[in-house]
């Protein structure tokens, strides 16, 4: 399996994507943004469609659509009530725009796949590259803000702190957010970003105590389900992201369910 350059770079990706998941998704599942990143899934989706259309690389079209949404809607979380009847409307609005602009780019069957799906197999170097830089942009920017992330994402009232850091590193945060689920695409595609996003982290606090075990539990599981799919849709023939999502949600299952044994 190895022997192949495409399946070289497709786990080299796989494992890129699975860090950044398992550490922005601990955030987010803290944070109660679950919503939030399905929605900037489906803005992806018009984003990259939009790309298309135009003539940009597809990834490029979706950073863009997916960052200025997220400062979008971060604008509008002062309304914390209105904010998911908001995105709700953003994420319907952009769902028909991903249609209409692929409609008028006459974007190959192909690559509409491929932006809906993921296209982990036909990862270049180039892109190994790209996503590389993205992600140590995304950790590294994280890393520098990790005492205030956690405490706007685990204590309660900490997103309504009025002070300039506490401001600033939120819209940092959102910010991370969509970019994360830009490079989460590559892999498992724009209708299952929130896969990787949310349910390995939403997995791990069933059995981690501390941020740090969370955050490395999660990646444990976003690695275990994308090396374990990858390797079997190359056995198979079959969609990758269609074995990550079944291994994802098997052990979120799994671990409600040994969960509510022990209580």
């Amino acid at each position: 399996m190895f022997e192949y350059s495409f399946m070289q770079n497709a786990f080299v990706a796989g494992t890129i994507v699975s860090i950044v998941a398992g550490v922005i998704g601990t955030f987010v599942v803290a944070r109660n943004y679950a919503f939030l990143t399905h929605s900037l899934s489906e803005i992806g989706f018009a984003g990259a469609a939009f790309g298309l259309w135009i003539g940009w690389p597809a990834l490029l079209g979706m950073m863009v659509a997916t960052v200025a949404s997220s400062v979008a809607i971060g604008a509008l979380e002062s309304t914390y009530t209105k904010r998911d009847n908001v995105t709700s409307a953003i994420s319907a609005l952009a769902i028909g725009l991903g249609i209409l602009f692929l409609a008028l780019g006459h974007t190959s069957s192909s690559a509409a796949t491929g932006i809906l799906f993921g296209s982990v197999l036909g990862i270049s170097h180039h892109d190994l590259y790209l996503l590389l830089v993205l992600a140590a942009i995304v950790l590294v920017t994280l890393l520098f803000n990790y005492r205030t992330l956690r405490q706007l994402s685990f204590d309660e009232q900490g997103m309504f702190m009025q002070t300039r850091r506490q401001q600033g590193v939120r819209y940092v945060f959102l910010v991370m957010i969509a970019l994360s689920v830009s490079i989460s695409s590559q892999l498992v595609g724009s209708l299952l970003i929130f896969v990787l996003v949310t349910l390995p982290a939403a997995s791990a606090k069933y059995y981690a105590t501390t941020t740090v075990q969370l955050m490395g539990m999660a990646i444990i599981f976003a690695l275990f389900g994308t090396w374990v799919g990858l390797s079997v849709a190359y056995l198979t023939e079959l969609p990758t992201s269609f074995f990550i999502a079944i291994i994802e949600v098997l052990i979120y299952l799994g671990s409600v369910w040994q969960f509510k044994r022990k209580a």
